[in-house]
């Protein structure tokens, strides 16, 4: 990718924002490079050119941007970052680059650490596993929790699993286990850790318990639910009373819905395909965005910045019309699937692209998931599919065309990139914490329901983040809040106040 696409997907308003402010920007072509391969951007100094300055930015192809977000870090990289990109670094060494740019999640754990409260607490885990995760479980577990963790091999980065390994943390994922052989391990760590909390990422973890061993489940102090997905589900349970715990939804938190979500998976998931399919993949195509919510959002006004031509497509009225007010075509994805160069799911929901869908693309035509869930793709009803653990693939479908499919169908910035930048994995940990936090302050008192945490969870999050980079917000006001005084009293007082100034 060249500097000059990634500076397209700069925005006006988000240039703005950052005029005058002490957040990071890159000033030389050396740091430009490093921030550019912490983002899984293939790109070398000598690509920007040594007398490029970010006024450049500001003055030049970002005022033709349309509402993208720079990355903006509290500090620079050294010279050894700029040279050995994520992708190089051991897995000590990725841990340890992540924990440096995880301050508030590190000052929360110590918060609780503080009061003792992780003290002999047992979490099974299930999230995508990579060093921003590796540095949250090893943060809980220095300050005396019990941590295993369970993940997808394909969600996984090898030299992680190795590292918490040595360091004594149980971690269960292997690329090469079976359907069936996943579930036998998951359920081992289940019955290794005996867990008191779940953290989990599409409600699978506490399914599986339910189902497998509901004494367990029913012991829990209470599950925090990382994903959209996983919220839905557990909405569902609690809309049949199936829940025999307490959930968390950390997903709905602000501070999760409007930084990992929005800018986190929608912006990586645009450097990854550009990555994997070319610098120019999205220059004047035609993309199908499935699902407008948060992350297909954030996905669709990255690419329109980029030149694609994008259509919405959603089943949601509400949704297509807020794309609708964001200057999108909306479109019944039937209709507009023979048409497109590429079909990209957002949505978080079971065979959301149908196989009869995937007989409609033309050939050639690109095919993939952001975010994602279990055959969101609709994989399965594909006779003989078998994973080919690549990053592009030809996927000849049944009575139709051959497509381009990415990572087998799961999100593609997870499977094929670097995840999620580190400090929007700072801020979604950081409510992962508020969450455990709550659950063990209440244990045994809460209802086995689905709940959202207090808008004072988001505030101290954010107050926390503010102050590691040296910003603050403005002073609480003081005033009294009185209900019972409307517009109209306030008037006759301001007005008998008047008339006896002037008296006097």
């Amino acid at each position: 990718m060249s500097f000059a696409q990634w500076a397209r997907v700069v925005s006006r308003d988000t240039n703005r924002s950052l005029a005058g402010s002490s957040l990071y920007v890159p000033q030389d072509a050396s740091d430009i490079a490093a921030q550019a391969q912490q983002w899984g951007m293939r790109l070398a100094a000598d690509e920007v050119g040594a007398d490029f300055t970010y006024d450049a930015v500001l003055a030049g192809d970002a005022e033709a941007a349309t509402g993208a977000v720079l990355p903006a870090h509290a500090s620079h990289f050294t010279d050894k970052e700029a040279s050995a990109p994520l992708p190089q670094m051991s897995g000590a060494e990725a841990i340890d680059h992540a924990r440096m740019r995880m301050p508030v999640t590190r000052k929360l754990i110590a918060e609780l650490a503080a009061d003792g409260a992780l003290t002999g607490v047992r979490f099974a885990i299930s999230i995508v596993l990579e060093p921003k995760t590796a540095v949250f479980l090893e943060e809980l577990a220095a300050a005396g929790a019990v941590v295993g963790i369970y993940c997808d091999g394909e969600s996984t980065d090898p030299r992680v699993i190795e590292e918490l390994e040595k360091r004594g943390i149980e971690v269960s994922a292997q690329r090469a286990w079976s359907a069936e052989r996943r579930r036998t391990e998951a359920l081992k760590l289940l019955d290794d850790i005996q867990p008191d909390i779940l953290i989990d990422d599409g409600a699978s973890f506490a399914r599986l318990l339910m189902r497998e061993r509901p004494q367990m489940a029913a012991n829990l102090i209470g599950v925090a639910e990382e994903t959209t997905s996983g919220v839905r589900a557990f909405a569902a349970m609690d809309r049949d009373r199936a829940l025999t715990y307490p959930v968390i939804a950390v997903n709905d938190s602000a501070l999760k819905t409007n930084f990992d979500n929005a800018h986190g998976t929608g912006e990586t998931c645009v450097t990854t395909m550009l990555d994997i399919l070319g610098s120019d993949a999205f220059a004047g195509a035609s993309v199908a965005v499935v699902g407008y919510g948060p992350v297909g959002a954030g996905f669709a006004r990255r690419i329109r910045a980029l030149g694609a031509k994008v259509t919405i497509c959603d089943i949601d009225p509400v949704a297509c019309l807020r794309a609708v007010f964001d200057g999108f075509e909306t479109a019944d994805l039937a209709s507009v699937a023979g048409h497109v160069d590429m079909v990209t799911s957002a949505t978080g929901v079971r065979h959301t692209v149908s196989l009869e869908t995937m007989r409609r693309m033309r050939e050639r035509a690109i095919l993939g998931v952001i975010g994602g869930i279990s055959n969101e793709l609709a994989l399965d009803d594909i006779t003989g599919f078998a994973r080919a653990n690549a990053a592009v693939r030809d996927l000849d479908v049944p009575g139709g065309s051959t497509v381009r499919l990415l990572s087998d169908g799961d999100g593609v910035n997870y499977t094929a990139g670097n995840g999620n930048p580190i400090d929007i994995m700072d801020l979604s940990f950081a409510v992962q914490t508020m969450a455990i936090g709550y659950l063990l302050k209440h244990r045994g008192r809460l209802e086995k329901r689905l709940m959202t945490l207090d808008s004072s969870a988001d505030e101290h999050i954010a107050r926390v983040a503010l102050s590691t980079r040296g910003q603050e917000v403005t002073a609480t006001h003081t005033v009294p809040y009185d209900w019972r005084l409307s517009r109209f009293e306030d008037e006759i007082a301001s007005e008998n106040s008047g008339e006896k100034e002037h008296r006097a």
